[in-house]
């Protein structure tokens, strides 16, 4: 075989999955830091930086403007983002056919986590970074977290430190990449590079930043509002979990349902102008629904320290009400599974990406009656919470999304809950293949990665 044709075949580390675990298994202190101290630490970033928020009308939005044509926010950069409207249809009948503002944000930005060996365990530098959307401003976040247009420095700020550890990254050092959705419901075919990538060299060290294990950022998992939303979707895309014997679905016969999934839902979406959305009305603070539900949009000022730009203005969408979001699991033959929804929204790529059993805002179809509200979300809902394998609070992102959190579940059934054969739209499939479709774009949604990164990290085990 000749030089070129070897340098062509894939090079891969047998032994990632083993190191990774062994980052998973170290909990209570890194080389940088013991986890207890965390909480102290991360208080004191906080202290260290001005951080502040409030709501202003849209006439003081700087750089930003409605359209006097389409009604349309945008900035006057013409990057960044712009919320428009969107006409959707899926499948027939009044029901399936609405019109929404949305989020566009053509351009792929970079979540970035930077993994380094000491003394023989994998850690991540992750970063304590504001969001001006986030409910308590700061939380982990990746290494980096930037727009194409923040890292090009559009803003005209200060550069995004660790950037180029992921413009062009050594092949070899390259861990996990691939490029993942955002929420479909809020934004329109976004999508965002997913990287982990290993280092040898010396990093400097930053107040702001930090090392810590796989199984330490597990441990602060279980706190609220803590790890990011951004965070959270990079570390399930972490190849940890291995394939098990004995799913009850064949990784072809499960590949065969999705697009079988793919090609009986039927959704047409079409751009329109905001100002024309049926259904929801602009004010001088917010465009929001007339029933006041799903959500609103709103103007906010920002004050950061930390940040490449310490002051600005941006909109934000606010959702109305908590999400809650939760897989529920049974053991088959030893074999734990997660009951997977096939899920459709109009902002996808590709019709639909699996999604956790139950993914929902319950105050969206409170006043819809029994047998019109999706499965499984009332059994959730009405579920003593001793029977939880996993409870806690995050938010959702804190750059786009203003008090955007979500409840997260890990729920164990029983044949009369959760029965073998599902409803139509829903499979059962274990954790290690979730994982292994992560590996590939478009397949797992955000929720359901986010629940992934529990058991990439450890926070649980099923």
């Amino acid at each position: 075989m000749s030089t070129a044709v070897r340098l062509l075949r894939p090079r891969t580390d047998p032994d990632l999955p083993a190191r990774l675990a062994r980052s998973a298994a170290v909990r209570e202190a890194g080389t940088q830091l013991r986890t207890d101290a965390f909480g102290a630490w991360l208080a004191e970033r906080r202290r260290a930086h001005r951080f502040a928020v409030e709501r202003i009308p849209f006439t003081a939005l700087d750089g930003w403007r409605f359209d006097g044509a389409t009604g349309d926010l945008s900035h006057r950069s013409g990057r960044f983002f712009t919320v428009r409207g969107l006409r959707v249809r899926v499948g027939e009948g009044p029901s399936g056919e609405w019109e929404q503002p949305v989020i566009e944000q053509p351009e792929v930005g970079i979540l970035g986590l930077l993994a380094k060996e000491f003394d023989g365990v994998l850690h991540f530098l992750m970063q304590a970074k504001m969001e001006p959307g986030n409910r308590n401003l700061l939380q982990l976040s990746p290494t980096v977290q930037a727009t194409r247009s923040n890292y090009t420095r559009v803003h005209r700020g200060a550069g995004v430190r660790h950037i180029e550890q992921f413009v062009r990254p050594e092949p070899h050092r390259v861990l996990a990449d691939v490029l993942q959705s955002e929420q479909g419901s809020w934004f329109y075919r976004k999508s965002n590079r997913n990287m982990i990538v290993e280092t040898t060299d010396d990093i400097p060290p930053h107040e702001d930043f930090c090392w810590l294990t796989l199984g330490q950022i597990g441990e602060l998992l279980h706190r609220d509002n803590v790890v990011n939303m951004d965070a959270r979707t990079v570390l399930a895309c972490a190849p940890v979990t291995p394939p098990e014997a004995g799913a009850l679905h064949p990784d072809t016969e499960l590949l065969s349902w999705i697009s079988g999934e793919r090609s009986r839902h039927e959704v047409r979406t079409e751009p329109m102008p905001l100002k024309d959305v049926r259904g929801w009305v602009r004010d001088d603070h917010a465009v929001r629904h007339t029933d006041g539900r799903y959500f609103q949009v709103v103007a906010v000022s920002v004050e950061a320290g930390s940040r490449e730009v310490s002051r600005w203005t941006q909109p934000l969408l606010e959702p109305r009400g908590l999400g809650l979001n939760a897989f529920l699991t049974r053991s088959f033959d030893g074999v734990p599974h997660l009951l997977a929804h096939a899920r459709v929204e109009a902002g996808f790529l590709d019709t639909i990406e699996l999604g956790p059993t139950v993914q929902y805002t319950p105050d969206n179809y409170a006043h819809l009656a029994p047998r019109d509200r999706p499965p499984f979300l009332d059994l959730v809902l009405r579920a003593d919470p001793g029977r939880f394998r996993y409870a806690a609070l995050h938010s959702e992102e804190g750059g786009r999304f203003l008090n955007a959190e979500s409840r997260y579940l890990f729920m164990e059934c029983g044949e009369d809950e959760a029965p073998l054969r599902p409803p139509p739209g829903y499979l059962w499939i274990t954790p290690g293949q979730l994982g292994s479709l992560v590996r590939h774009g478009h397949y797992v949604d955000v929720e359901a990665r986010t629940l992934l990164s529990l058991l990439t990290t450890g926070a649980v085990t099923l």
